[in-house]
């Protein structure tokens, strides 16, 4: 077990790292210079004094050659620093810190209704023998990932804060304001959580045991409870990392939708003035979420099925 647990911190360590490398590639050696792009913007057409951009790329140390920028960078993450922002001129972490809590309320209440969801819809599926039932049931989740999720906040908005004035439209203050992002960001959630899991539980009902198991006189609800959701449940908890990736991207339309201020809006800002710094520690931030996030499901799968640090014992 402490032989597992060490190459899969070792591999989110590694995936870490190339987030940040592979980020870093592609943001600082781009073709363009963010410090004139700011300072154009600003300028509002005015022509911008050179000695002026000079200073700022020496400030932010577009100066330097690559790799000794690339060095600098990675040093300075290691300490968590992650740079300065060239518009706000404010800490990169001071800023991703400020937004990340009120998309972690949203991400969090997302997940709960995303996971709820999709179980009462695979475990109900599973679980009836009316096959007109299940089959309706199955028929959701692919309706689900089909439908985009902007279109779901916009009819949530119509019909609940303008139609019926239940919850707010805009705006993140109390728990109301969370109700509708929430739900716009778990419907796509709970159908991919429904596929994944009602196929496994499907798998699960064909293995041996679970005939033993009504050999023994186990009624349906309790072979269900007892043993097939344990092992059908599986796949999902692999997947879970990625879901939770997932959520983050669809921050930033939820977010623009909604008219919330967060990892997603801060997201739509950086891209948008070419912030270099924030782009790259929104990328490193979302990284280590998805990494941290696929390291908790890894570690709990021995839990669930002890055969996988077995097999890899054995080998």
């Amino acid at each position: 077990m402490a032989a597992y647990v060490l190459r899969r911190v070792g591999g989110a360590v590694g995936v870490l790292w190339a987030a940040f490398t592979v980020s870093y590639l592609i943001l600082y050696l781009l073709p363009s210079d963010p410090v004139a792009i700011m300072l154009d913007q600003g300028a509002g057409g005015e022509r911008v004094d050179p000695a002026r951009v000079a200073e700022l790329r020496e400030r932010y140390g577009f100066d330097q050659g690559p790799v000794q920028q690339y060095l600098t960078l990675l040093g300075r993450a290691l300490t968590g620093d992650l740079g300065t922002s060239i518009s706000s001129g404010a800490p990169v972490a001071g800023l991703i810190a400020d937004a990340l809590p009120q998309t972690a309320q949203l991400a969090g209440l997302a997940l709960v209704l995303g996971l709820a969801g999709g179980t009462a819809i695979a475990g109900l599926a599973s679980w009836t023998r009316a096959a007109w039932l299940r089959d309706l049931l199955l028929l959701l989740p692919p309706l689900g990932v089909a439908v985009p999720g902007f279109w779901v906040g916009l009819v949530l908005l119509h019909l609940f804060s303008f139609t019926w004035f239940v919850f707010p439209a805009v705006g993140n203050e109390g728990f109301s304001a969370l109700v509708l992002p929430a739900v716009t960001l778990a419907v796509g959630l709970s159908a991919v959580v429904a596929q994944v899991l009602a196929q496994g539980l499907r798998e699960a009902w064909r293995a041996p045991y679970v005939e033993v198991a009504f050999a023994k006189g186990a009624g349906r609800g309790r072979v269900l409870a007892a043993h097939v959701a344990r092992n059908g449940s599986l796949p999902t908890v692999t997947v879970l990392g990625v879901l939770v990736g997932n959520l983050l991207g669809g921050t930033v339309v939820v977010e623009t939708v909604f008219s919330r201020q967060g990892f997603g809006r801060l997201v739509e800002n950086a891209v948008t003035t070419q912030d270099i710094p924030v782009v790259q520690g929104l990328v490193v931030v979302a990284a280590a979420v998805f990494v941290t996030t696929s390291l908790l499901a890894d570690l709990a799968h021995p839990l669930l099925d002890p055969r996988v640090t077995t097999a890899r014992g054995a080998r």
